[in-house]
């Protein structure tokens, strides 16, 4: 087995874990909102105190790379990124979405043997990020960024009882009124819950390349309508800290728009990732 540090950033939840054997050694989680740059460090200083206290040598960097917030997954991955350069250790990517399955699963919420797990994400307005799974963790139907309406998943409703939590699955309890709908309340992407994911890729040595840049999936920005282009990107520029961006064409939704981007390929970021509202 191995030692890994687990790191959780995705929403507004910030939390860090770390584990030996499978086992949970160290959690810290912080749910007052994004805090997430000025929590982690100090949450991952502590984690590594208490390792090099014990005398534990690391393996691994575990941290989530979405979908969410693309301000969170932007500081973990940077964070993750700086341990395994600092350290040389190797890097694991956690879908978010697959670490929500990991507590609905452990806790035996789910019944019914041909019952369904739809993990979701808020994705502002009545969007949302969403998987589907069955109760061994194998992908059903990939992540898609959907518009929730009553028929959005009448194909697997149809067919047995699908389970539905997460931060964005609130919103659709009066959307979603099908029979075979499930909801579950209280389930977030911790640190923690990323263990036996971040063990199971570790074994399989499904590593990232730290030197490349590691891809991830966040939904962050909007601007006042009639922003003109230059200052949007200029904001931006200084938000995500690169030297250019790349803006495509607003969606505009109510007082409100939202813009697709993606860091242009000649900024060295190390992280690639695309806002999707």
């Amino acid at each position: 087995m191995s030692c890994i540090l687990n790191i959780e950033t995705s929403t507004n939840v910030c939390s860090v874990a770390v584990s030996q054997d499978g086992a949970c050694i160290f959690e810290k989680e912080d749910h007052s909102g994004l805090n997430h740059a000025e929590r982690l460090g100090s949450f991952v200083d502590e984690a590594l105190s208490f390792t090099d206290n014990h005398a534990i040598p690391f393996d691994a960097v575990a941290v989530s790379c979405g979908p969410g917030s693309y301000t969170g997954l932007r500081i973990g991955v940077s964070m993750a990124k700086g341990i395994c350069y600092g350290r040389g250790l190797k890097l694991l990517g956690v879908p978010t979405l697959e670490i929500l399955c990991v507590p609905v699963l452990l806790r035996e919420m789910v019944e019914e043997e041909n019952a369904l797990l739809c993990p979701m994400l808020d994705a502002r307005r009545m969007e949302v990020y969403a998987q589907l799974f069955d109760r061994s963790l194998h992908e059903v139907r990939p992540i898609h960024a959907d518009v929730v309406e009553a028929d959005t998943y009448k194909e697997w409703l149809d067919k047995g009882p699908v389970y539905f939590f997460g931060d964005g699955a609130s919103k659709c309890k009066e959307v979603i009124t099908h029979p075979n709908a499930r909801f579950i309340e209280g389930i977030e992407p911790l640190a923690k819950n990323m263990m036996p994911l971040a063990e199971k890729r570790m074994a399989e040595q499904k590593f990232e390349d730290v030197e490349k840049r590691f891809k991830a999936m966040g939904f962050d920005r909007a601007f006042p309508p009639n922003t003109p282009p230059e200052t949007t990107i200029q904001a931006l520029k200084e938000i995500l800290h690169v030297e250019d961006v790349k803006v495509y064409s607003p969606l505009n939704y109510g007082s409100y728009e939202y813009y697709p981007l993606c860091l242009s390929e000649n900024s060295d970021d190390g992280i690639e990732c695309e806002i999707r509202n």
